[in-house]
């Protein structure tokens, strides 16, 4: 999330690559960076420490980039809070720089040493799953020869998911989701394997001014090694947040 105040600090210092300063040397390194974006990108977006209408200014673009973020999910329940012409607005700043971006019934694919990597989002905490959402699944997973797919939904500050939560896993599985990546709950929930699909029910905060809690500091990134089309490793790389909205890499 780079709105809110993580935005009014990075302006505030000039630099927008604030939040991001303690660990986009790994994330840089990573041939393609999938991250879940949930504050809208709109111009004269104000300066606001509270409340739950979110935003981002333009200028924190610079961050993802610095970052090297390839791919956001834009299907969450925030990307609405400045309509459809915030929506709108996010999508258009996001391809003038080079970002890629799902979560509006789109497929995005990248090809990396010979393997198709293809990438989804959905907001099933605002939507319920719809057999459209798991025939754009069985599609894509048609076009790709790994499909990941960002996944909102949960309930906040919990650590367990939910049974709704499982039983969209199983499903997304049997359409053909390779590895599902979930977020919204903001606490880091558990891993298992679904079918043939990883799930990881909640990576937890990555970036985020939730600094008045100890579970709301920690985050998880997943760092999936293939070898051609075969996954050969997965690091679990624990994030925590020391610092406001700057979290930095933990054994």
């Amino acid at each position: 999330m780079l709105g809110r105040s993580v935005m009014s600090k990075s302006l505030k210092v000039k630099n927008p690559n604030y939040p991001f300063m303690n660990v986009a040397d790994v994330l840089r390194v990573a041939d393609i960076v999938f991250s879940n974006l949930e504050s809208p990108i709109v111009d004269s977006c104000p300066y606001v420490d509270s409340g739950f209408k979110f935003c981002a200014s333009p200028k924190m673009i610079e961050g993802l980039k610095y970052a090297g973020v390839d791919i956001v999910n834009l299907a969450n329940n925030h990307i609405l809070n400045y309509g459809k012409e915030g929506f709108d607005q996010t999508k258009k700043y996001l391809d003038l720089n080079g970002i890629k971006w799902v979560g509006d019934g789109n497929l995005v694919t990248l090809e990396k040493n010979n393997t198709k990597f293809g990438f989804l989002g959905f907001n099933f905490l605002d939507n319920k799953l719809q057999q459209k959402d798991l025939d754009l699944v069985r599609s894509s997973k048609g076009k790709v020869d790994i499909l990941i797919v960002g996944v909102h939904w949960g309930e906040e500050y919990t650590s367990k998911a939910n049974q709704n939560q499982k039983l969209v896993a199983g499903k997304l599985s049997e359409a053909g989701a390779d590895y599902i990546v979930g977020h919204h709950p903001h606490w880091v929930q558990e891993i298992e394997k679904e079918g043939n699909t990883e799930v990881y029910y909640s990576l937890g905060n990555f970036i985020f001014d939730q600094m008045w809690s100890e579970e709301t500091k920690k985050g998880l990134s997943v760092n999936l090694i293939f070898k051609g089309k075969k996954l050969e490793k997965e690091n679990l790389l624990k994030l925590y947040m020391e610092k406001f909205a700057q979290p930095k890499w933990v054994n």
